[in-house]
C-alpha cells in the first residue's frame, strides 16, 4: 500500500475571547494532516497544540515530517499498532503532533472499510452524551450574556472557569439564569488547597456535578487533601496527561480527565479509559479549542465515557470542518452519516 502525506497549519478565529485562570485566547493555531492512500481515499487528522504542555503549531511542524515519514514507511494503514508505536520511538513527546497522525490513520482505516469509526471499535452509538458547552472568564455581566446565548443555542450542560475572586459571584449569576442546567465548575489549578475546600464547600448550594483540577498539577498531596475534604467529586485534568498518570491519581480524585492531545493518540486514549475504570474511576474526555479535523475523532470515544467536554470546535468563529452531528449539544453518532470519523472539509 503506497501512502501520501501532507499537512498545514491555520490560525483559527474564536467567537469570543477565550479565558481561564492561565490566560486569554482569540484564536486557536491547530495543524491539520492529510494521509491519502493510492485508491485517493483521504484520512484526516488535526494537532490543537497547547503551549502549557510545552507545544506550539512550530514544534508540531518540526516533526511532523519524520512522524509522517513512519507512516509511509510502514505502508499498510491497518498497522495502527505497529505505527504509534515507531512514532513514540522516533518522537517521544510531542503528543499533538502524534495526535494528528494517529487520528488521519484511524479516519482512513475505517475509511477504507466503509464504516464509522464508532464501529470499526464496535462501539454502541446509542451509548452517547451530551457535550459540556464552556463558560470562559470574562466580567460577570458578560458571562452571563454569554451563558444566555447557550442555553438559546439548546446547550444544557455547561462548564464554567473560575479561579478569580469573585467565583462565587459568577456562580450565583450563572444559576440565576440558568438554574436547570448540568453545571460544573474548572479552576484550572488556580486555587490553594485550603482556599479550594473552603470554596468548594460553599460551592456546594449551587449544585455542581463536579469540581475540575482546583489545584496544581505539581501538588499532588495538595489534590489529595481536597479530595479527601470535598463535598463534590473532583476532576484531575492537568494531573493526568498520560497512561502512567492513572496509577497516581486513582486515589486523588473521582474523574480522570482525559484528552487527545495530551496523551498522543487514540490507541493511548482507550488504554487510558481502562485503566481508569480498573482503578474505580470515572472517565471524560476533553479537548483543546480544536478543529472538527480532531474533535469528531473524540466524540467516537463518548460510548466509552461518562461526561464529554468536547466543545472546542463550537468556540471557534467558524470552523472549517464538519464533524459528528451534535444537535443540541448531543453527540449523535446514530446520526452520522459518513465513514471515518465524520470530518469532512466545508
Amino acid at each position: 500500500m503506497t501512502l501520501e502525506t501532507a499537512f498545514e497549519r491555520h490560525a483559527l478565529p474564536l467567537e469570543y475571547p477565550f479565558t481561564i485562570a492561565r490566560g486569554t485566547a482569540t484564536e486557536a493555531e491547530v495543524v491539520t494532516v492529510r494521509i491519502e492512500d493510492e485508491d485517493g481515499t483521504v484520512g484526516v487528522g488535526g494537532a490543537g497544540p497547547s503551549p502549557h504542555y510545552g507545544e506550539t503549531v512550530d514544534t508540531v511542524t518540526t516533526v511532523l515530517p519524520d512522524l509522517l515519514a513512519v507512516v509511509e514507511d510502514c505502508g499498510d494503514v491497518h498497522q495502527l499498532e505497529r505505527i504509534e508505536r515507531r512514532m513514540r520511538e522516533t518522537v517521544n513527546r510531542n503528543p499533538a503532533a502524534r495526535c494528528a497522525v494517529s487520528i488521519a490513520l484511524h479516519d482512513l482505516a475505517a475509511k477504507r472499510l466503509e464504516v464509522p469509526l464508532y464501529r470499526y471499535w464496535g462501539l454502541d452509538p446509542a451509548q452517547t452524551l451530551e457535550t459540556s458547552y464552556t463558560i470562559g472568564l470574562d466580567d460577570t455581566e458578560t458571562m452571563r450574556e454569554k451563558t444566555e446565548t447557550a442555553l438559546e443555542r439548546g446547550h444544557g450542560t455547561l462548564k464554567v472557569k473560575l479561579g478569580t475572586d469573585r467565583d462565587l459571584e459568577i456562580i450565583e449569576t450563572i444559576r440565576s439564569v440558568a438554574p436547570d442546567v448540568s453545571l460544573f465548575v474548572d479552576a484550572n489549578e488556580a486555587w490553594t488547597p485550603r482556599e479550594a475546600v473552603s470554596k468548594i464547600e460553599r460551592l456546594t448550594e449551587y449544585d455542581l456535578a463536579f469540581v475540575e483540577q482546583p489545584v496544581a498539577a505539581e501538588d499532588p498531596e495538595g489534590l489529595q487533601f481536597v479530595y479527601e475534604r470535598s463535598p463534590l467529586p473532583i476532576a484531575a485534568d492537568e494531573s493526568c496527561i498520560t497512561l502512567e498518570d492513572i496509577p497516581r491519581i486513582a486515589d486523588r480524585c473521582d474523574i480522570a480527565n482525559l484528552k487527545l492531545m495530551k496523551c498522543g493518540g487514540l490507541r493511548e486514549a482507550k488504554r487510558m479509559i481502562h485503566a481508569a475504570r480498573a482503578h474505580g474511576l470515572e472517565v471524560m474526555c476533553g479537548c483543546m479549542t480544536e478543529s472538527n479535523a480532531s474533535i469528531a475523532a473524540a466524540c467516537h470515544l463518548a460510548p466509552l465515557l461518562d461526561y464529554v467536554d468536547l466543545d472546542g470546535s463550537l468556540l471557534l468563529a467558524e470552523d472549517p470542518y464538519d464533524g459528528v452531528p451534535m444537535p443540541d449539544g448531543r453527540i449523535d453518532l446514530d446520526g452520522l452519516e459518513r465513514a471515518g470519523t465524520g470530518a469532512v472539509q466545508r
